[in-house]
């Protein structure tokens, strides 16, 4: 091996272990499942022929092929190995999930919506930054391991589809006026001193609260794999039969006053990024986890603007035998930190690699940020570029445009009004699903009785 050879391959090593725990913005953070053979082949044994059907939904067939990639599905987008038994614990609830599902499309097939492919795409590709998954990694994930691209992509028609039929049965009540606007601020204004919480859900609907077995079970199943490092916004997006489903199941900044009482009690007491236990509230459970809590009226912050350059690797990082490609890949970030002098350059630079990371990866509060990226741009003035961050699969560097000191308390009209209209969203998708429910004609088999 060369000098230059050498040099490389020791300081990809050194910078690996130093910002291993320095991911880029967006860089993904989980591991890929393995599976053992045994495992794959037991579960094969027994599982029922895929064009079994399950249940009838208004003359519409639900089939285990349906269960057999939603499953699928949840698997590979978690990253984690997921044995039968808790699959065939999660059977039921998928087949419910399904079932609703299929209502909604009928309603919306009804009033002759159409969802467009740009609308599934950006879908898509929000759930993937959220989730801190390159750009296109989900559906490469799915075609690899033969799951088909329309299991994604019809859940999340349904998604955008079921918003726009809210929208449209609200209507004009659905306009967030000035008034409701004023109404909130002098609100907030009142609990000035009370607590406020950015927070996340998981809702699992309870057809019949006399009998929810079945639903707790499933909940205690979400909660036990997100505990496991199951990504939150990947299983909220999957099975949340909110309407932050959409959004990875974050709530934004919420106060005690919007949330139910049986939630307020149990966010009080949660540690930053816990996620609780099964929460009984009106309708189903509540799965929550809380990002920040600050108090309503003054929190200052640092929110920086940043942009930012990633190098992709052609394959995972060995530090001790880097490829070629990985060692150029270095020289090639170390030349950038000399060369580029503004967050245009970055963003130019960023776009000649592919964009594999966005090149803008939106404002970023700097008192939320992990520790460790934390302490790489506190210090770095505007214009400069960071230091190369080496994950496994690529480097990063990163540039401050620009800081600003601000009230992260204060909302703007504009987010109040967000806040309002998801909250009239959420109350009418609850009551229609209900209406669509009573209404149907569902037959149920009996292999949807069956655990696989």
């Amino acid at each position: 091996m060369s000098k230059t050879h050498c040099t490389a391959s020791t300081a990809l090593a050194v910078l690996l272990a130093f910002s291993a725990t320095l991911p880029a913005m967006a860089a993904p953070h989980h591991k890929a499942a393995t599976k053992p053979a045994a495992t794959k082949e037991a579960a094969a044994a027994v599982r029922p022929p895929e064009d079994q059907i399950l249940a009838v939904i208004n003359g519409q067939v639900l089939t285990q092929r349906d269960v057999d990639n939603r499953a699928k599905l949840f698997v590979l987008s978690t990253g984690l190995p997921i044995s039968p038994e808790i699959m065939g614990r999660m059977r039921g609830q998928i087949i419910h999930q399904l079932i609703d599902e299929r209502l909604k499309t009928q309603e919306i097939l009804k009033r002759h919506i159409n969802v467009e492919p740009d609308q599934i795409a950006a879908a898509i590709a929000n759930i993937e930054q959220r989730n801190g998954m390159p750009k296109n990694a989900l559906r490469n994930r799915l075609a690899s391991d033969g799951v088909s691209l329309t299991t994604l992509i019809d859940q999340i028609r349904v998604q955008i589809g079921w918003m726009q039929v809210l929208r449209e049965k609200l209507g004009e009540e659905g306009r967030i006026t000035a008034t409701q606007i004023s109404q909130r601020e002098q609100a907030l204004q009142a609990e000035q001193g009370r607590a406020q919480y950015f927070m996340s859900e998981i809702f699992v609907p309870v057809a019949d609260p006399r009998h929810d077995d079945a639903e707790l079970a499933f909940t205690k199943t979400i909660i036990s794999q997100l505990r496991e490092g199951a990504p939150f916004p990947i299983v909220a997006a999957q099975f949340s039969q909110a309407q932050s489903a959409l959004d990875g199941g974050s709530m934004g900044w919420v106060q005690e006053d919007n949330l139910d009482p049986q939630v307020v009690n149990i966010v009080r007491q949660m540690p930053i990024g816990a996620i609780s236990n099964p929460i009984q509230v009106a309708g189903g459970f509540v799965i929550a986890t809380v990002q920040a809590k600050r108090v309503v009226g003054k929190q200052m912050g640092t929110q920086l603007d940043l942009r930012q350059a990633f190098f992709p690797f052609d394959a995972p990082l060995n530090p001790q035998n880097p490829t070629e490609q990985q060692r150029a890949a270095l020289q090639k970030a170390t030349s950038a930190v000399q060369t580029v002098h503004s967050c245009d350059a970055m963003e130019a630079l960023n776009k000649s690699l592919g964009e594999k990371r966005p090149g803008n990866p939106g404002s970023q509060i700097l008192e939320r940020l992990m520790p460790q990226m934390k302490s790489v741009l506190e210090s770095l003035p505007p214009n400069k570029v960071s230091r190369p961050l080496v994950s496994m699969d690529g480097i990063a560097l990163l540039m401050v445009c620009n800081r600003q000191e601000k009230n992260l308390a204060q909302q703007s009209p504009s987010e109040i009004a967000d806040q309002l209209m998801n909250e009239h969203v959420e109350q009418a998708s609850r009551q229609l699903q209900r209406d669509l429910q009573r209404r149907a004609i569902i037959e149920m088999r009996p292999a949807a009785k069956a655990t696989n």
